[in-house]
Formats: structure tokens, C-alpha cells, sequence
């Protein structure tokens, strides 16, 4: 698992934004509609989940557009599940 992934989990925003990502990708301005912030911190906010391995982001001419990285979160969630002696996961 990369550096940094529990930081990146601790913050409501980017909790809510792995949530958006969830059902498919959107670009930094679809996801920056979906909040009442600037478009410096919404990026700095990718910035730090693309940073930690649990957001991809790919560019498609001049637009980028940001992904869940479900192999990491798959991965956090069997380390979770180990934690607490969850079987089967």
C-alpha cells in the first residue's frame, strides 16, 4: 500500500470525493460542481489522493479525468478486514 493512504482517507472532503468517483470518473470540474470550494483546493485534494495510490487520474486530449483505483481499495479494505479478524475477505 502506498505512503499516505490513511492521511488521505482522514478528510471528509476526500472521503466524499472517492465517494463520487465511485460510480464513475469525472473530471476536476465535474467533482469541483459537487462542492463550495475553490478549484486550487479541490485539486490540491486529488493532488493528495492521486499521491496515495487510491485515485488515477488519465488525460483525454485537455481534459483530465480522475478515477477510483479500485486495486488499492481493495487492498485497504482486506488490510481492514485483517485487522479485525474478519474471515472470508
Amino acid at each position: 500500500m502506498k505512503k499516505g493512504v490513511w492521511e488521505a482517507l482522514s478528510d471528509k472532503t476526500r472521503r466524499k470525493i472517492l465517494n463520487l468517483l465511485k460510480t464513475r470518473a469525472r473530471t476536476a470540474g465535474e467533482i469541483a460542481k459537487e462542492f463550495s470550494l475553490s478549484a486550487a483546493t479541490v485539486s490540491h485534494h486529488l493532488s493528495v489522493l492521486k499521491e496515495s495510490g487510491l485515485v488515477e487520474c488519465e488525460r483525454h486530449a485537455q481534459t483530465l479525468c480522475y478515477s477510483l483505483n479500485t486495486t488499492v481499495v481493495q487492498e485497504i479494505l482486506k488490510n481492514i478486514a485483517d485487522l479485525f479478524g474478519v474471515e472470508g475477505a
